[in-house]
């Protein structure tokens, strides 16, 4: 495991002001565990939005669940009514599309939202899904047998590892 030289704090200022720019009167955000939840509880108190952000998991809804079986990590937690909601998605990492596939089909299991946007840190291409960020806070190309993962430290700052297959 190595770190990739970007520096995930000052991205995340720049998905500060991004998603800032997505926010509407109501927003809700809602963070795809682990890293993005990690986002979005920085972010919604850092922008000062009441309520809660939520949490949600890609697990029951993945299309290889039966080769990869249920993964250790976060449950889906959305503590408001997704119902008309205006939902901003966030994660750490858009590669293949397929986790964003999963928990949009997650969030639906819980209503109906009026609408969904999604804003990401690092948006790495090799999309396998027609799905696009509406905000990314950095694009990075990386070989198709490494991943990017976003760490936190006790402090909560941010930093990337880059992982090889």
């Amino acid at each position: 495991m190595s770190t990739l030289a970007l520096d995930a704090e000052a991205l995340y200022g720049e998905l500060l002001r991004g998603v800032r720019g997505l926010c509407t009167p109501g927003t809700r955000l809602v963070g795809v565990t682990s890293g993005g939840a990690w986002l979005a509880e920085r972010l919604q108190r850092d922008l000062q939005l009441s309520g809660e952000h939520g949490v949600i998991s890609s697990a029951m809804h993945r299309d290889d669940f039966a080769r990869r079986g249920l993964a250790i990590g976060g449950q889906t937690l959305l503590p408001f009514d997704v119902n008309d909601a205006q939902i901003i998605l966030l994660d750490d990492v858009l590669y293949t599309g397929r986790t964003i596939r999963a928990v949009i089909n997650e969030l639906f299991d819980y209503g109906r939202p009026a609408g969904i946007k999604l804003a990401v840190l690092v948006d790495r291409g090799g999309r396998e899904l027609p799905i696009e960020a509406d905000f990314a806070a950095a694009r990075v190309a990386l070989a198709s047998g490494q991943s990017l993962a976003l760490a936190r430290d006790e402090r909560g700052n941010f930093s990337f590892q880059v992982e090889n297959a």
